[in-house]
């Protein structure tokens, strides 16, 4: 079982320090990535170490650990090379290039070279179809690839170079993006790129400003407010509505003929009332199910564990009684 480092600890600490206490539950995502960065991915005692420091069970969090796909659940490579093999890159080449690549490599999806230094694995979309096809090095983008120039940045990474992105920094392996990703700045040179969008990207927006297309009275200095700003404009508007909501109307009183020449009244037109069985129906259900909070299910604490398996365990004894009183009459009769 591995033994992580006083500085993951005391990463964790920090980390767990982010949220209110009562939302520790929420550092999980980012502990999963530190214990990633140590390991190169997320293994037993990573699972054992997350649940140590936040007080849930293993179950809890290798649910989550299986849910992503950014955490690898077995060593995974320096460099997580991705290609997009979904519809627009695919049809632009994206599987021929990932086909390229696994026999270059001689490994196929979710598979590491014998070196240790490529994990390759095929991506249903990596959200850049204007760039297609696109392949990712631990999450940063080489944009409008071919067969030849993905080989060409593979084997760069294997002579132990660091080829430049498209569009980011300079690669750093997946240790250290697993740091960035854990919520921690990467101290290495030039780790922070100053590039820009690509013409792709703005494609839209300068088709907006060729024919004077704009949003009717947005204003792009118009400051964010804050949530009790918010709150406080909304409450104002809501009042304002029912301040000018008109009065629901009556029953017409204007007088018709009805078949005996005699006056009538016709009701106007107005939704028909909820019938009351129903307002009753949903007044129980929302009496019966609380908001949802971010309680701990549950299983957190060991006393609901231990009451559990007694219950159990008397449940267990009393049936098997049951069963044994119940074969005993059966032979008798």
């Amino acid at each position: 079982m591995s033994v992580f480092t006083d500085e993951t600890r005391e990463r964790a600490r920090e980390i767990i320090a982010r949220y209110p206490a009562d939302r520790s539950r929420s550092a999980l995502l980012p502990l999963l990535h530190l214990v990633q960065a140590e390991e190169g991915y997320v293994s037993p005692a990573g699972v054992a170490f997350c649940a140590e420091v936040l007080g849930l069970n293993k179950a809890q969090v290798g649910a989550v650990a299986t849910f992503y796909t950014m955490y690898k659940r077995k060593p995974t490579g320096d460099f997580l090379v991705s290609v997009c093999t979904n519809t627009m890159c695919n049809v632009l080449g994206g599987q021929e290039v990932y086909d390229t690549l696994a026999e270059h490599l001689g490994v196929g999806h979710d598979e590491t070279t014998a070196d240790g230094t490529i994990t390759l694995e095929h991506a249903e979309c990596l959200a850049a179809c204007d760039y297609g096809p696109v392949m990712t090095v631990n999450y940063d983008f080489f944009d409008g690839v071919d067969a030849s120039t993905a080989v060409g940045v593979v084997d760069e990474l294997r002579a132990g170079g660091r080829p430049m992105p498209t569009r980011g920094a300079r690669l750093c392996t997946l240790k250290e993006m697993a740091v960035q990703l854990a919520g921690f700045a990467d101290e290495r040179d030039g780790a922070v790129a100053d590039g820009g969008p690509g013409e792709p990207t703005l494609r839209g927006l300068r088709l907006a400003q060729q024919h004077g297309v704009s949003v009717p009275g947005f204003d792009p200095n118009t400051p964010i407010r804050s949530k009790a700003e918010a709150d406080k404009a909304a409450a104002e508007a809501k009042a304002k509505a029912e301040a000018t909501k008109p009065a629901p109307v009556e029953a017409s009183a204007a007088p018709v003929k009805g078949g005996d020449g005699a006056s009538a009244k016709i009701p106007a037109e107005t939704s028909p009332p909820e019938p009351r069985d129903a307002q009753k129906a949903a007044a129980a259900g929302v009496a019966a199910n609380e908001p949802a909070g971010d309680r701990k299910p549950a299983g957190d604490e060991a006393g609901a564990q231990e009451r559990n398996l007694t219950e159990a365990k008397a449940g267990t004894d009393a049936d098997g009684a049951g069963r044994a009183d119940a074969n005993e009459t059966g032979a008798q009769k």
